[in-house]
């Protein structure tokens, strides 16, 4: 029997429609997202009680869901309801919700089943980001992007992302910054953006990355603030000797790389231009949180 995790009877989750407590929620073994791995996921913060840009991961999970040829279980109304009720039974506050939708439960075989989808989420604290991370940035190394070739799609088969994590953290870094050859794509669990020559360079969106809906709040910000921004295909040895490193997660918002490789970055401390768009970052989320 597994063990119980801490206020489980507290926590209210949504499974396939019903709201109730994680403690009682339970999936069927032959799910194809335990067997195959064979769904998609969301992971969308809300600060003060609000969600940020729900309508634009709603718009992504449609696009995961029909790039996966998985059955989408409502229309892009009906998630935001069930969403939204998800969340102000959480209490409100700053949270992240983790939505999950698997093709459902069926016999184990590789062809597509017709049953329907399981439909899973669960709302977490979200915590603030650490202090050291803003005074001092993060670490990263480079890895050779060994995942799969369909990575808009934003699957909850995350092995290949998590052994490429895992690497960073065995040599005392954050995160691990990917590239195909010689050119970048993302990080393990993240969007890739560098400052070279005062532009704000990323990769554009291709079957190579997620399209991250913090990667285009990002780039929104920076043109905000007057900073030029170039979505063009960015090479591994540009970075190398970028001048600024950030890296944006739904969770993470947009943190600076202070080290690449055990490199400086620059001059080895978060840089001005990330600052701006820190800023611009923060006084977005105070304006929903003042709604």
């Amino acid at each position: 029997m597994r063990a119980a995790l801490p206020d489980e009877e507290q926590i209210t989750v949504l499974l396939d429609g019903v709201f109730l407590p994680l403690s009682q929620a339970r999936v069927h073994p032959l799910d194809r997202g335990f067997v195959y791995g064979d769904g998609v996921y969301e992971v969308i913060p809300a600060y003060g009680g609000r969600y940020l840009r729900l309508e634009a991961h709603v718009a992504r999970l449609e696009r995961s869901l029909a790039d996966a040829r998985i059955k989408n279980p409502h229309a892009a109304r009906e998630w935001v309801q069930l969403l939204t009720e998800l969340l102000d039974r959480h209490g409100g506050g700053d949270a992240s919700v983790y939505l999950q939708v698997t093709r459902g439960v069926a016999p184990r075989d590789h062809a597509f089943p017709d049953c329907p989808p399981t439909v899973f989420a669960i709302p977490r604290p979200l915590k603030p980001v650490p202090a050291v991370q803003l005074d001092q940035g993060l670490k990263a190394i480079s890895c050779a992007d060994m995942r799969w070739q369909w990575c808009q799609i934003k699957s909850i088969a995350l092995q290949g992302a998590v052994l490429l994590r895992q690497q960073a953290i065995d040599v005392g870094a954050d995160e691990a910054i990917l590239h195909r050859g010689r050119w970048v794509t993302e990080g393990a669990a993240s969007n890739v953006f560098a400052v070279i020559e005062g532009a704000v360079v990323t990769p554009p969106p291709s079957n190579w990355l997620l399209h991250g809906i913090t990667r285009d709040l990002v780039l929104e910000l920076a043109a905000q603030v007057d900073l030029r921004v170039d979505e063009r295909p960015l090479r591994l040895k540009e970075l190398l000797v970028a001048d600024e490193i950030w890296l944006s997660s739904s969770t993470k918002e947009v943190l600076p790389v202070t080290r690449l490789d055990g490199v400086p970055v620059g001059d080895g401390l978060p840089g001005a231009v990330w600052r701006r768009v820190w800023d611009a970052y923060q006084a977005l989320k105070a304006e929903l949180r003042a709604q």
